[in-house]
């Protein structure tokens, strides 16, 4: 695989607030930005969580015990504790502020996806998608349907990560592209065997666009051109490190 020598990141601006059943594909195409075949298009959950109507009425919420229990310690609101409950899988940590838990996609991450920002109303939180990287083939699809294209597409949300402060943007969903670039087998400048290198190629390109989009910067969709990418069927869950191979629990 050869790269080339400069990868451009293009913010794309002007996207309108997405609601419930909007197309997503429609809006994009519709800014003054021109996707080209060949481009990774990275966008943020919380659009695709808003066009697919994965958003609760905290209204409707009614706490269990454990809730309770949980939001006492943690001064929250119980009816978000509640629903962070229900999209764990399992809860691996709390403390006073926090829980860390492993939702039903797999992913370790902090109150299960689950998020009050950028969500219109104060009692409505955003949830991810069911399944990120189904909805990264859709909207890969509807792309090349509309536009006669053929991109690359990664959702991405904003995870920590253990044992380094602070938060970056991972791959969630993937679509287009291999998320892992393996060489084990190979030889490095060295001429030594590489027996352990495998790079997350779709973290490290989710990580680049974060620099643009910023939680108040109003830029939840970015373009990476330029990049050379292997092309795959597989999906963000092939990044999940397995059960038995966590060293981490």
């Amino acid at each position: 695989m050869n790269h080339d020598d400069e990868i451009r990141l293009l913010p794309v601006r002007g996207l309108p607030e997405v609601s419930p059943g909007d197309d997503l594909a429609a809006l994009i195409l519709n800014t003054d930005y021109k996707l080209l075949t060949g481009d990774v298009l990275v966008v943020a959950q919380k659009i695709v969580s808003k066009s697919e109507g994965r958003l609760v009425d905290l209204k409707t919420v009614i706490p269990s015990d454990e809730a309770i229990e949980i939001a006492q310690k943690q001064q929250r609101d119980p009816r978000v504790v509640q629903v962070v409950l229900s999209e764990s899988k399992s809860i691996i940590r709390e403390d006073a502020h926090v829980i860390i838990s492993e939702t039903h996609h797999g992913f370790i991450c902090a109150n299960a996806g689950v998020d009050r920002s950028n969500v219109a109303g104060a009692d409505w939180v955003s949830l991810l998608p069911v399944d990120p990287d189904d909805s990264a083939r859709k909207l890969k699809v509807r792309l090349g349907e509309l536009a006669q294209i053929d991109v690359a597409v990664l959702i991405t949300d904003t995870f920590g990560r253990a044992w380094r402060q602070g938060l970056t943007n991972a791959a969630i969903g993937v679509a287009g592209l291999s998320p892992l670039l393996d060489f084990r087998g190979q030889q490095d400048d060295h001429g030594k065997d590489l027996v352990a290198t495998v790079l997350a190629i779709a973290d490290e390109l989710a990580a680049a666009s974060g620099l643009l989009m910023r939680k108040t910067a109003r830029i939840p969709v970015v373009i990476i051109r330029g990049y050379s990418f292997d092309t795959s069927s597989e999906g963000a869950s092939s990044i999940i490190r397995p059960r038995e191979r966590d060293l981490f629990r």
